[in-house]
């Protein structure tokens, strides 16, 4: 589904990513996993079309992003850790907004925002404000705003930041619904117990390296992912 070769990035003399060679199979949940510093955010930006790489390659099902960027941004859905909604417009108005961005006809942008409210039980508030809803229903808004023109990749940064235990499991319900019905999803997340939870396999990253990558089951063996996480990454 995604490939990446060589992926480096530098800042002037600072190497942020370095040389980070792996695939993101299609279908799985794919978490991306480092301290502070580690590389992750700056891997999700190359990921995700927003900055360029210093050398090395991504594939996009086999397409380099270079002559293809539209079909590419069509192709993947971006949940971002900050909440960017447009505090002044209802959520109704919020998604609407998004979805003629992607220039979606009104009958089936209409079609689709009553459908993705009513997948998240957020069809209630549909003429509410943003600003009063709550944290959770923010952050499933976040979901499905990034769903309006049907992506096939998901990327998820930070997805249940600053939410209690009770909701952040709703949260994970959602994206384990969101891959049975077929969407490839990158999540980075600091709560390691939700990748040892969500992730078919991980990516640990540090100071811009790939330390490890595998399934959660074959990299703890016995431990606990984060007991392989610090060790990892100190």
């Amino acid at each position: 589904m995604i490939k990446l070769e060589n992926l480096t990035k530098k800042f002037g003399d600072k190497v942020a990513v370095d040389d980070l060679n792996f695939e993101i199979l299609r279908g799985e949940i794919f978490g991306l996993l480092g301290k502070n510093g580690a590389g992750k955010t700056t891997t999700i930006k190359m990921l995700t079309l927003q900055l360029m790489p210093t050398s090395g390659q991504i594939f996009f099902e086999e397409k380099l992003p270079q002559g293809n960027e539209i079909a590419i941004k069509k192709l993947i859905g971006i949940v971002p850790q900050h909440l960017n909604f447009d505090q002044d417009l209802t959520v109704g108005e919020n998604l609407e907004l998004h979805a003629r961005l992607y220039h979606l006809p009104k009958v089936e942008r209409q079609k689709k925002i009553d459908e993705l409210l009513h997948f998240v039980e957020l069809e209630k508030v549909k003429n509410s404000f943003v600003k009063n809803l709550s944290g959770g229903m923010k952050r499933r808004l976040l979901i499905i705003r990034a769903l309006i023109h049907e992506p096939k990749i998901l990327f998820l940064d930070e997805p249940t930041v600053a939410l209690d235990p009770q909701v952040r499991r709703k949260i994970w319900d959602l994206i384990q619904t969101l891959k049975s019905r077929g969407i490839t999803i990158i999540l980075t997340t600091h709560y390691i117990e939700e990748a040892e939870f969500l992730c078919d396999r991980v990516a640990i990253l540090n100071v811009g390296k790939l330390v490890a990558l595998d399934t959660t089951k074959n990299l703890c063996a016995g431990k606990s992912l984060e007991e392989v996480f610090i060790q990892l990454t100190n």
